[in-house]
């Protein structure tokens, strides 16, 4: 994920600069972009800090519509069934690919229902608990889990946090475990500082205050490295899983049929607002690391990922509680 940030500026730059057919006026009015997550949590995260620099850059307002719950996908369905105009967005994370398996009937194709716009960024799971919990690391918690019945809570169900639980507890530690999902990373972030329930997993970004004000204990990250902003937190691989590394995405969309021109236009924007120095170092604080992509880079990345998380879901027998 490492690249020239300076050279993608001045080639981003660049590309605005040129015409792009069927794109010199857009946009006209106000853009809409529906959430797939609660407000506080990573995908809404996203959104604003892109948002509020894409209205400065295209001069027109962005409103973010949060829509959280059933793995993204009541925002995903909306968005589906938008028209076509450029005019109706969606910004989803790595729970867009993971429902299409998950959900008999999720309420969209991940293959024909979009046109992906670009993946904005990544960030790592992080697992966490309740001070109460009598486990410092993922070790010690997984000889809890095999003493006593644990739960753990996720942004949802189809969220990779929801997933990497799976992965990560069922498949390869042999717990039993029960998931128990929720809208969005903040009401799950919120449980286990309650007390509510013992585990939380969600994207690492929304977790970093509570995990430093000490309402919440950071367990284990699924980068392949510590993160600077949480360096006490060790790392999946260097506690027992040499190897394991999972993400979720932040990503935006169009419905299917959006002129190529208006989706070429919003890649560009995005990738020059994620290479500016200022949102690096803001994503970066919060966890996540923009990753410069093209629409067809990412759709295939997208068939990737489908293809991964399907068999997890398959191996793990996960489903929607």
């Amino acid at each position: 994920m490492k690249t020239s940030w300076l050279c993608a500026l001045s080639v981003a730059a660049l590309a605005l600069a040129m015409p792009c057919t069927g794109a010199e006026t857009y946009p006209e009015r106000p853009i809409r972009v529906l959430a797939g997550g609660a407000a506080g949590g990573p995908i809404d995260i996203m959104g604003r800090v892109v948002g509020q620099k894409l209205a400065d850059m295209l001069g027109q307002s962005i409103v973010i519509d949060n829509r959280g719950g059933a793995g993204g996908t009541i925002a995903t369905r909306i968005a589906a069934q938008a028209v076509p105009d450029g005019y109706t967005l969606l910004c989803n994370s790595s729970q867009y690919v993971a429902a299409a398996s998950l959900y008999k009937n999720p309420g969209y194709d991940p293959f024909k229902d979009f046109a992906p716009i670009i993946n904005a960024g990544v960030s790592p799971n992080m697992m966490f608990v309740h001070p109460s919990v009598s486990a410092n690391n993922l070790q010690e918690l997984i000889a809890l889990g095999k003493k006593q019945k644990l739960s753990y809570g996720s942004a949802g169900a189809g969220s990779t946090p929801h997933l990497t639980g799976e992965r990560l507890l069922k498949l390869m530690a042999g717990l039993d475990v029960t998931h128990i999902p929720y809208s969005s990373a903040a009401p799950a972030m919120l449980a286990v500082a309650a007390g509510q329930i013992p585990i939380g997993l969600t994207a690492m970004p929304p977790t970093v205050p509570l995990i430093k004000s000490g309402k919440i204990r950071g367990i284990a990250v699924t980068s392949p490295a510590r993160m600077p902003s949480l360096p006490d937190v060790g790392t999946v691989a260097e506690q027992g899983f040499p190897g394991y590394e999972d993400y979720t995405w932040i990503a935006f969309f169009a419905p299917a049929g959006t002129p190529k021109g208006y989706v070429t236009k919003l890649n560009r924007a995005v990738t020059a607002i994620v290479a500016q120095p200022d949102t690096r170092e803001r994503l970066a604080v919060l966890g996540f690391d923009p990753v410069p992509n093209t629409p067809e880079q990412f759709t295939e990345y997208i068939k990737v990922e489908v293809t991964k998380w399907a068999k997890v879901i398959k191996d793990s027998g996960a489903r929607v509680d």
